[in-house]
């Protein structure tokens, strides 16, 4: 048995899939001085029963990015550990029995392709000629994934632990953490059944335990187990003929996967009727054991699943298997360092340990190396949930609909109930009864749009242009013609004050620091020149700051913010939920603000990108002068508890005028007629401020700045891809995000966000392209849910180019 040491410089805690991996890659990193430490066995949790089934397919194309790199590692850890993994790289098919599930089948088709994923489309006698066990009862087509498979979970974590002990890592089981104490020094001391140790990073992969785990470090992680079945039978004939192994087979609309064992198969269920269990985490001493099956809970879909594969009616059961795996409110992990515990890092609440374990491991071995994960890693960072997701009651109901939604379609425009309504502004029951219809963003309840009084009216869920499209453009028009009202409570504010803070953000943001009274857009940037954030800075006293950002954005930000402030010198607090308000934009946005405060609001005395403190109605607000709709717009925001207020002073001084409120549908719209992009669709950590189009915005010569170096370079250098805006030559559809662009038969991009541009009477997309294209001035096709439709690059928005609505 490997001694204890009494230092390290990385503890990873837990010796699953997960672990095993995060203890590789740090070897692999150069990083030796790391153990780590299991209560049990390696495997013993989720990892030991799992089916251990792993796929590429993703709707995050970061994340499919990082499956595609699990799986082509696994034959690399078997051949540096000398222990097999058992890889059964046999592909696999998705089945359409419905056809609305062929046309999302088609839309998923070009979003891997814009990945690079080499999937196909199939039809029915494609699919029975390679799954002969399948039923064609009202089968349509499928679609085929070549990096889908199933592997040994024994044998494939073992890989990764032995390959990592011939890099120097040690291994220490059945030894129990027992304590999680932070250091005044920023380390940690580890109390364990062994004995103590002092690591400077602690990682926690503790699966089934990682949320007590987590308490014992302070923080209360989103993440639950739940059960999940499957079964395995004996041989099936058919398969004894086949002669070679049969693809695996997921019946979307029948809640099952299916899998080749041996010469039988595992079929598994995800059930409309989930059960969780030990939401505070496994018992200590809960270890390779399986809980009792529960076939009535799940008889619905396993009746569904012997209809599509009829053969197994004939067969015996060789095994029953009931295991608990973790999930999150969303199905993604939890990476990362954990905002508020420095070096305590999170590897945990991974479902699909099989396709997204080598992922984490080399996200967070570089994070912890290099201070940066390497790719644009959101999706499944632990600082994309803020506290209220670790809520008991939220987090049953958000993973109870996840896994029970796990092979449902998911439409752009279907509102979820799970975890809602759990935020609102004080203006909600008020836009509520103006027929407000509301989605989620962190939380936060705000309009999409508003229906018709009378409450009759029902959206249609659906890939194509929503029925609610008609109440969009009358918001637009409204917009463009008078004034539009958007509750921007969706907008994310932090106040950073003190006698360094104007140096400090100079140095945290690559632009310009306004002076008093004055705007500026700013870019944050990582030392590698990529994109961190896309803020507007305000400036309101010579020692206050306000910066305004996404709203579920919070605790990323702040965890960067935190790790580059200061000792002294420096305040940051977050005012997202303390001052609220709304956007008032349209061409009668002035003479609405003027009928509600004595102050000259004229261009002289508030011009563009300016702001200042002015009573509006009975509120005291900070009024800035500027839009996202490309209009003359003022955002007025307020302490929280005057916001229904200043909603009530706005709707009555601007209906007479036109204005009428809208929703963030409209602004969409708007926004993409201007050719604005947002962070998370057009902007992110994977591009740069040139790429992005926000170089312009960067001040190169004020001094040093997080990211300048890189800043610099890029500068010097014509970026691979530029973000475009295109109109689209769409039918009844508009692209979305993940859409491939080709010219010709090469591909060249891919869409980040679409609508349909009421005002000018196009559909609009936003997109990064290969700069080839715009060097030649190729024409171009977007792939719209399986057609490809003409597009054109615009050289200028189609809306007001020269922008002088927004000045006024």
């Amino acid at each position: 048995m490997t001694e204890l040491k009494s230092h390290y410089r990385v503890v990873v805690i837990g010796g699953g899939i997960v672990g095993a991996s995060v203890l590789y890659h740090l070897t692999v990193r150069g990083v030796r001085d790391v153990v780590l430490v299991e209560r049990a066995e390696l495997t013993a949790g989720s990892t030991w029963h799992a089916a251990a089934g792993f796929h590429a397919l993703n709707e995050d194309p970061n994340i499919a990015a990082l499956q595609a790199y699990t799986i082509r590692l696994y034959s690399e850890i078997e051949t540096e550990s000398g222990q097999s993994v058992g890889m059964h790289m046999t592909g696999g098919y998705s089945l359409a029995t419905t056809a609305a599930r062929w046309e999302w089948l088609q839309a998923e088709y070009a979003r891997q392709q814009a990945q690079g994923v080499d999937v196909r489309l199939a039809t029915p006698a494609q699919i029975i000629a390679d799954c002969p066990i399948v039923d064609p009862s009202g089968l349509i087509g499928g679609l085929f994934d070549p990096l889908e498979g199933y592997l040994d979970p024994h044998g494939s974590t073992h890989a990764y632990v032995g390959a990592a002990r011939k890099r120097g890592a040690e291994v220490v089981l059945h030894n129990r953490v027992l304590a999680l104490t932070p250091r005044a020094e920023g380390d940690w001391r580890i109390d364990t059944e062994h004995g103590a140790i002092i690591a400077e990073h602690v990682v926690n992969a503790a699966g089934l335990w990682a949320r007590r785990v987590g308490r014992m470090a302070g923080v209360d992680l989103p993440l639950v187990p739940m059960q999940h079945h499957y079964l395995v039978t004996d041989s099936v004939p058919a398969l004894v003929a086949l002669g070679r192994e049969m693809p695996a087979v997921t019946d979307l609309e029948g809640f099952t996967y299916l899998q080749q064992e041996r010469k039988g198969v595992l079929l598994g269920v995800y059930e409309r009727n989930p059960c969780h269990w030990k939401p505070e985490g496994a018992e200590w001493d809960y270890g390779m054991d399986l809980l009792p099956e529960d076939i009535e809970r799940i008889s619905d879909e396993l009746e569904i699943g012997f209809a599509r594969f009829p053969s197994l009616r004939s067969v015996g059961i060789r095994k029953w298997v009931n295991g608990a795996f973790t999930f999150t409110p969303d199905g993604n992990p939890l990476v990362g360092p954990v905002p508020g515990r420095r070096n305590f890092w999170a590897a945990c609440g991974c479902m699909g340990g099989f396709s997204q374990g080598g992922a984490i491991g080399l996200a967070l071995a570089n994070w912890i190396v290099d201070g940066d994960p390497g790719t644009d890693v959101f999706g499944m960072d632990v600082a994309r949930y803020g506290a209220f997701a670790s809520n008991d009651w939220y987090l049953r109901e958000t993973t109870r609909q996840f896994y029970a939604r796990r092979f449902v379609i998911a439409y752009p425009n279907e509102e979820l109930p799970a975890g809602r309504p759990l935020k609102m502004t004080p203006s909600y029951d008020a836009q509520k009864a103006l027929g407000a219809r509301f989605t989620e963003v962190w939380g936060m309840e705000t309009p999409l749009y508003f229906a018709p009084a009378g409450g009759q009216f029902v959206e249609v869920p659906s890939l194509r242009r929503s029925n609610a499209e008609g109440i969009v453009a009358a918001e637009v028009t409204a917009t463009r013609a008078a004034a539009g009202l958007l509750d921007s409570g969706v907008y994310a504010r932090y106040q950073i004050s003190g006698p360094q803070a104007a140096a400090w953000l100079s140095h945290l943001l690559a632009g310009r620091i306004p002076s008093v009274g004055r705007i500026r857009i700013a870019p944050m940037l990582a030392p590698s020149g990529k994109l961190m954030g896309d803020f507007t800075i305000t400036c309101l006293a010579p020692e206050r700051f306000w910066l305004v950002a996404s709203y579920y954005l919070q605790e990323w930000h702040q965890r960067w913010f935190h790790q580059h402030k200061p000792a002294h010198g420096v305040e940051i607090e977050n005012l997202s939920e303390s001052w609220l308000g709304f956007s008032l934009s349209g061409p009668r946005s002035r003479a609405i603000l003027a009928r509600l405060t004595r102050e000259d609001v004229s261009d002289a005395a508030l011009p563009f990108f300016a702001c200042r403190a002015m009573d509006i109605g009975f509120t005291q607000a900070i009024v800035a002068r500027l839009s996202l709709t490309g209009e003359l717009g003022f955002e007025i925001t307020v302490p929280a508890l005057q916001q229904r207020a200043l909603w009530q002073r706005l709707l009555e001084q601007g209906t007479p005028l036109g204005m009428r409120p809208i929703g963030t549908r409209a602004q969409d719209s708007l926004r993409l007629e201007k050719g604005y992009g947002v962070w998370s669709l057009e902007y992110t950590q994977s591009y740069t401020p040139a790429m992005a189009g926000l170089d312009r915005y960067i001040d190169y010569a004020k001094g040093e700045f997080i990211g300048r170096g890189a800043a610099l370079r890029d500068r010097e250098s014509a970026s691979a891809v530029q973000l475009v805006l295109l109109s689209v030559d769409a039918a009844d559809a508009d692209a979305s995000g993940f859409e491939p662009i080709f010219c010709g038969e090469r591909r060249v991009g891919f869409v980040t966000s679409g609508a349909y541009g009421h005002h000018v009477k196009h559909s609009l997309a936003l997109a990064y392209v290969d700069r080839s294209v715009l060097e030649g001035r190729d024409a171009v096709e977007v792939q719209v849910l399986g057609e490809r439709r003409a597009a054109r690059i615009l050289a200028e928005p189609p809306y007001d180019p020269r922008g002088l609505r927004q000045r006024g």
